[in-house]
């Protein structure tokens, strides 16, 4: 071949190559959705598998009787089941009593925060039915957008129904995918990869343990101010906190709203404490808690637990806050690695 000739050829290789590149990452971009369930699911499936691999096991250092896989992975997904089940048994019958109780009072509690907000000049005069029905939409524009919601109701449920299931499948083929995975890699740097491998499944694991005891951490303290404070429905309002921790930043802040809504119809004083509480609640652990629990839990340092959900926040909002210091955590293992090989 002649020098034009293989000039030709790199030339049309490096656009080949170009394009190809384009499309790969056109395709990505435009599979995104499902690109963050997959590793909402792995991440899941990773935290998981140390809990299974000790059923696997069996307890104690003299256990004789080991589960198959695919038992022990049964044995997690039925033991989850079994808290949860015993978690609502404990937990809704005195939150149904008072979310009922809340719902048959709201028209008073939002009578007085309006109220409240006409001798404060937020507004100007009260809102009555014939103000909100002047105000609602056509009906062709409210089907439709009842519509919308539907759908994305429907979506969001397969999308929890997936992320649910499909941690199952992962973990029954983990050792199969560890293995593929390994094998992509040159003979000498297997090992090393192995053990990448166990740190990031330890870590992860870790990260799934704080962040569930940070939740209950965080409605416990909810429910004993707001019962010190005579909040009404504190249970209510302590539930919400707790499931608003599980999002980062923003899910804390709108999950003390009614709380403190609710406190401020009591009186003055008490929404005040009450949002001072929160305030003070959310200072403590944003700076103080889950950082500190994180390091000790997942073995990130505070400073990066705090740029890794700035960064996550800005590149995927709620859910990359969500999802930011597991993330941190496997590249803070790679980088780890890199580090010492070199």
């Amino acid at each position: 071949m002649t020098q034009s000739g293989r000039e030709r050829h790199l030339i049309l290789f490096a656009v080949a190559a170009l394009a190809g590149t384009i499309v790969l990452l056109w395709t990505l971009y435009l599979v995104r959705s499902l690109l963050l369930v997959l590793y909402v699911s792995g991440l899941l499936a990773v935290g998981f598998n140390s809990v299974v691999g000790r059923f696997e096991r069996g307890f104690g250092r003299r256990a004789r009787a080991r589960l198959p896989r695919w038992a022990a992975i049964l044995v997690l997904y039925c033991g989850l089941l079994a808290v949860a089940g015993l978690a609502m048994l404990v937990v809704l019958p005195p939150f149904v009593r008072q979310a009922r109780a809340l719902w048959l009072q709201l028209p008073q509690y939002l009578d007085r925060a309006q109220d409240l907000l006409v001798r404060a000049g937020l507004i100007s005069e009260r809102w009555t039915s014939a103000n909100l029905i002047a105000y609602l939409p056509s009906p062709g524009f409210a089907v439709g957008q009842v519509l919308g919601a539907l759908q994305g109701a429907v979506g969001i449920l397969a999308t929890l129904v997936t992320v649910v299931i499909l941690p199952y499948y992962l973990l029954l083929e983990a050792a199969g995918i560890k293995q593929t995975f390994i094998s992509l890699f040159a003979r000498g740097e297997r090992p090393q990869v192995a053990r990448i491998l166990e740190r990031v499944t330890e870590k992860v694991g870790a990260w799934l343990g704080g962040q569930l005891l940070l939740s209950a951490i965080i409605g416990a303290s909810s429910a004993i101010g707001l019962w010190l404070f005579d909040v009404p429905y504190f249970y209510v309002f302590a539930m919400l906190a707790a499931l608003g921790e599980m999002v980062p930043i923003v899910g804390p802040m709108l999950a003390a709203t009614p709380a403190v809504l609710v406190a401020f119809t009591v009186s003055t004083r008490t929404g005040a404490f009450v949002a001072m509480y929160f305030a003070a609640q959310q200072f403590l652990e944003s700076q103080l808690v889950a950082p500190r629990l994180m390091e000790k839990q997942v073995g990130v340092s505070p400073v990066t637990v705090i740029i890794a959900l700035l960064v996550g926040t800005d590149l995927l909002g709620i859910v990359g806050a969500l999802l930011a210091v597991p993330t941190a955590a496997i590249v803070q293992v790679l980088v780890h690695e890199y580090l010492e090989r070199e």
